[in-house]
């Protein structure tokens, strides 16, 4: 009789405990689909900014600016000009080919370097003359190279000019070229016209903006 309560018992026992189990499950599993999903903010940085040098962030950007069109354009002088003017020995041929050199390394490195340097996107766009990175922009940069090497020889063949003038002379170079003068000089006539167009765009937006309103 005894065996007998005990199995009714065990037997009412049971539903409950299969019950109380199963809520057990279903309540873990709401918990899981029901938990707090964490939002993680969307950074408009550039993760590899977060990586850089902190001293170069404390110097100001226009002396990075600078730094890099200088620095540039004297190494094609010294590695071009200078490297090979023993096996280039026509000028035209050299003008050519540091007007090519000259393209390339801005459209590949300069204008690069600054575009990475930027701790916001568009900040150095003022300092280049095709700061939208194009194919075309490729051999407009050898075209825009040219120009300011033109001017850059006439400044040379000023310089010498003057010179001769003063000393009563007719074919004395007081000025030769070479890489520290040379990156001045062209890193000078560069930002003029970089100006120059800075200035038109900026004439031409104030105009719009009066006759939209």
């Amino acid at each position: 009789m005894a065996k007998k309560n005990n199995k009714e018992k065990h037997t009412e026992n049971k539903p409950q405990q299969t019950q109380d189990y199963y809520k057990l499950k279903t309540g873990a599993v709401d918990r899981l689909v029901n938990a707090e999903k964490k939002a993680y903010p969307k950074t408009k940085v550039d993760p590899g900014k977060q990586f850089r040098s902190s001293a170069l962030s404390n110097i100001p950007n226009w002396i990075k600016v600078l730094f890099v069109k200088f620095w540039f354009n004297g190494a094609v002088c010294f590695f071009i000009f200078w490297g090979l003017g023993l096996y280039v020995t026509n000028m035209l041929d050299m003008i050519v080919v540091l007007a090519i050199v000259l393209g390339m390394v801005t459209d590949i490195l300069v204008n690069n370097a600054l575009r990475f340097s930027e701790s916001y996107e568009g900040q150095n766009s003022k300092w280049m003359m095709f700061p939208k990175k194009r194919y075309w922009t490729f051999f407009a940069n050898i075209i825009y190279a040219f120009v300011i090497l033109m001017c850059v020889i006439w400044f040379y063949n000023v310089i010498n000019t003057i010179g001769n003038s003063i000393a009563g002379t007719t074919d004395k170079i007081f000025i030769g070229v070479e890489p520290i003068l040379f990156g001045i000089s062209y890193m000078l006539f560069d930002l003029g016209f970089v100006g120059i167009k800075n200035t038109f765009i900026s004439i031409v937006s104030d105009a719009r903006k009066k006759n939209e309103i």
